[in-house]
Formats: structure tokens, C-alpha cells, sequence
């Protein structure tokens, strides 16, 4: 009996050390729970909550489709997120899309959405709802017409029948501010309102006299039409741009490159830089992302249309219109501290 006490006192003695070591030894027990803290986190910052990104673009044939299809892919692939194109009338439909949370991101010109912010023009009440992410490429103004027209300028313009792009379209926005600054209203000209592929078709029938088809270069449409039609370019004098700046800043004058669309000469146009915007309401972790993987994807958007090669990190800070989003800043910031 004797015996049985002494064994179940050593027994008990055994548990009491065991559990009061267990209870003394802190750092053994808190070192795995500490180092497992990191790995919960690092994995969640680097996964996009979006479970849907929608990028609202412009016409099939144009650059702002070709080169989000491209962004959407890899967004799909590397965020693991589904994310798709959406054709449409461009940037006022793009912005009004953006504002109803129809969509996230958008491709458009920074006149409109300098309009939108402004709550001017096609916007009569300011949209709060948009931000900016990056100033992309510019846009050049293409007025185009037949050698055998004699439009030679766009003061030419005035009593021909002329395409200003899709009814509210970024197109037709400048194309209206451009031929206002020099003079020419509406009511000057005969208006169809026409996009890029329709207003090629409509100038090889000789439907109308002129078009504007304003995009990166070269465009698709144009390149199609150039073959078997005396494609022309129309100038657009740099003085008058200037001029025009004073009151819409985000008008430069430039010039197409010789060559473009075999013109022997380079031809002075105006241009407007192309914006990528996200809704506001995006966190700022998502919009971190979505801008890294865009700027780290740069060469492959290079490789699906050329007017992204126009697309860098210096001058995509520069030249914003609208208030930037906080996760694109976040990765200026990272950026440019290295």
C-alpha cells in the first residue's frame, strides 16, 4: 500500500513539472504563433478583392480595345480575377459606365474626363465617383479626306459633309472644341456621327467629305482604308492650338509622323492624352495592384498595339486631370523612392 502512495505521488510530481514547465516555457509556445502572423497576411495583400474587373474600352478596331483585351487577360491570369473588355461608344459612355459601378476601369481622353470632373460640357453636374490612374499615350487628331477634295485644313471643313465620330464619344468632343476654336460650328458643316470603321466605309463611298478619327497611331481603320483609297490628312495649324490651349490645356500640338499613312511629309495635328481611370470606391489595395501589374506588363501591351509605346511612368504622372486614386499613388510613391 505503502508502495502504490509512493508511485502515484511520483506520478503526480511528473504532471505538476511537466505542466508548470509548460506554463514557464512563454517563448517556446509564442514563437510559432508569431511567426505564422506574417504568412496570414503577406497572401491577402497581394490577392485583389475584386472578384470582377470590367474594362470599358471603345470601338473593335480601335487601340483602347486592342490594348485592354491584352490588360485583361493578365489581369485574369496574374490577379485571379475575372476580368473582360466592354466595346463602347468611348469616353462619355465610359465615365457615365464608371459613375453607375457598371464597370472598374475605363480607357478615355483627359478632355472628357477633365469635363466630367469640371461637371462641364456633356456633364452638367460634376462626377465625384472616377479616378484617375495613369495619363497614357496621346491621342492625335486624324481628320481624313480624299486627295481629289481639295480639304487640305480644317478650315476646309466648313460647308462639307463631315464625320465627328459616335455622338457624345471623346471623338466628338474635341472634334466639336477643335472646330469651334477655329471658328466653324455645327451649323457650318453637314454632322454624321460615325466611328472609326463606319466612317471609313462611308469615306470610300464617297458619302462624306471628312472624318475625324482621333486615337493613337497609326489606326487600324485608316491603315484598311489606305488600301485602294487616296487617303489624305488634313492639317491643323499649331498656332490655332495654342490659342486653343489657353482654355483647354489638355490640347498639344504635334505631329503625325512622316510615313504614317504614306504621307511624304510629317502633318501638324492636335492631340489630347488618353487616360486610365477606376471608380473611386475600389480599395486602395486593388488599385495598387491593378497599376503595378499594368506598369509591369508594359512590354507585352507594347506588343499588341504601338500607341503604347507612347505609355512610361514619368509622363504617366504627369498631366493627370482627375484626382488620382489613393492605390496608384501608393505605387508612384514606391516607385520613385528607389
Amino acid at each position: 500500500m505503502k508502495k502504490m502512495k509512493a508511485s502515484a505521488m511520483a506520478v503526480s510530481a511528473v504532471f505538476m513539472a511537466v505542466l508548470l514547465g509548460g506554463c514557464d516555457d512563454k517563448s517556446t509556445t509564442a514563437a510559432p504563433v508569431s511567426s505564422a502572423e506574417p504568412e496570414a497576411v503577406a497572401p491577402e495583400s497581394a490577392t485583389i478583392q475584386s472578384r470582377f474587373v470590367t474594362i470599358a474600352t471603345g470601338g473593335a478596331s480601335g487601340p483602347y480595345n486592342i490594348i485592354a483585351t491584352t490588360l485583361a487577360e493578365i489581369y485574369s491570369n496574374d490577379l485571379k480575377t475575372n476580368s473582360k473588355t466592354q466595346t463602347t461608344g468611348a469616353s462619355v459612355e465610359n465615365l457615365n459606365l464608371l459613375n453607375q459601378k457598371k464597370v472598374e476601369m475605363a480607357f478615355l481622353m483627359s478632355d472628357v474626363l477633365s469635363d466630367a470632373v469640371n461637371g462641364v460640357g456633356n456633364f452638367p453636374n460634376k462626377i465625384e465617383t472616377v479616378s484617375e490612374v495613369a495619363a497614357l499615350y496621346p491621342n492625335y487628331v486624324q481628320i481624313v479626306t480624299s486627295k481629289r477634295s481639295g480639304i487640305q485644313t480644317i478650315t476646309d471643313l466648313k460647308g462639307r459633309r463631315v464625320a465627328t465620330g459616335a455622338q457624345n464619344s471623346g471623338v466628338e468632343v474635341n472634334a466639336r472644341n477643335l472646330l469651334e476654336g477655329f471658328g466653324i460650328t455645327y451649323n457650318d458643316i453637314n454632322v454624321d456621327y460615325l466611328g472609326y470603321a463606319e466612317a471609313a466605309d462611308a469615306l470610300k463611298s464617297g458619302s462624306i467629305d471628312a472624318a475625324f478619327l482621333t486615337s493613337g497611331l497609326p489606326n487600324s481603320s485608316l491603315m484598311e482604308l489606305q488600301q485602294g483609297f487616296d487617303l489624305q490628312i488634313v492639317s491643323i495649324p499649331a498656332d490655332g492650338i495654342a490659342e486653343i490651349a489657353k482654355d483647354k490645356p489638355y490640347f498639344n500640338a504635334m505631329e503625325i509622323p512622316a510615313g504614317t499613312y504614306g504621307n511624304a511629309d510629317p502633318i501638324p495635328t492636335a492631340a489630347i492624352k488618353n487616360a486610365l481611370a477606376v471608380r473611386s470606391d475600389l480599395s486602395e489595395n486593388d488599385v495598387y495592384l491593378l497599376t503595378k501589374t499594368f506598369f509591369d506588363s508594359l512590354p507585352r501591351l507594347q506588343t499588341a498595339h504601338q500607341a503604347a509605346k507612347d505609355i512610361n511612368l514619368e509622363s504617366a504622372q504627369q498631366g493627370l486631370v482627375a484626382p488620382l486614386h489613393p492605390g496608384a499613388k501608393k505605387y508612384y510613391d514606391e516607385v520613385n523612392a528607389k
